[in-house]
């Protein structure tokens, strides 16, 4: 199936490893200009660099999502390069993982704000892109964590709070001919994940519990996320797609 992705210009936060990686790949295959951002600039033009060697088109932008004037430089980019973003992975997130009591305002803030502000400063600054071509997509990338896990009140509420800005700007845009859904994964099997050093027991615990009995990969995800950026999914919005093999 043809995405009509073929030159689409899609802007990844948190794009230089993990399902933000997948992703940037995966929309370079379909056709897009991809830029890769992450706070780590090595990163983002490792990926950027990826993308190239598979004859893909891809730019490397060092971004912390939760400055403005960050954010407003990487679209101020896209503008000047492409005529603006087509499309937004708002991916950029990170866990700080305990339980509440053990929980510093810092611990709360940084967690929440890189995954809530950074969705919103971004996606202010692409829909400006978007009222001008009457066209674009959104996609947030949520968890399954959304549904609470212990240990995880500032990861969990941070996500679920995706899931209300998600609807929220569907419900905004959607007159311009504007997409917005999220993705929720579950347990996927990144390289942040195998450095866990209860990496297996999780392994073997998402092949005991789900449905389909394997962890997840970040080409699942990736998959996803493209076919929602695409003009076959242009009457889907306000949606979540979970990416979860079934459990829940």
């Amino acid at each position: 199936m043809d995405l009509g992705l073929e030159g689409k210009v899609a802007v990844v936060t948190g794009g230089g490893s993990g399902i933000g990686a997948a992703i940037c790949t995966q929309l370079a295959r379909e056709g897009a200009v991809v830029f890769v951002a992450d706070i780590n600039g090595e990163a983002a033009q490792a990926q950027a660099d990826a993308v190239a060697r598979e004859g893909g088109r891809a730019h490397a932008c060092q971004v912390d999502v939760t400055d403005e004037a960050s954010v407003l430089k990487l679209f101020e980019r896209a503008g000047a390069d492409y005529g603006g973003a087509d499309i937004l992975v708002n991916n950029a997130g990170f866990t700080r993982d305990m339980r509440i009591t053990k929980m510093g305002l810092e611990d709360w803030d940084s967690v929440v704000d890189v995954i809530l502000k950074g969705a919103f400063l971004c996606t202010r600054e692409a829909a400006r892109h978007f009222a001008k071509k009457n066209w674009g997509r959104v996609i947030n990338i949520s968890s399954r964590a959304h549904l609470g896990n212990a240990g995880q009140a500032n990861y969990s509420a941070a996500k679920a709070g995706l899931i209300g800005f998600t609807r929220a700007m569907a419900l905004e845009h959607g007159r311009y001919n504007v997409t917005v859904n999220a993705v929720a994964p579950g347990i996927i099997d990144t390289e942040a994940v195998r450095r866990l050093p209860h990496y297996e027991k999780i392994r073997e615990a998402a092949q005991a519990t789900t449905p389909i009995p394997r962890i997840g990969h970040v080409k699942d995800v990736a998959s996803v996320v493209a076919f929602l950026a695409s003009e076959p999914a242009g009457y889907l919005t306000g949606d979540v797609v979970h990416v979860t093999g079934g459990r829940y």
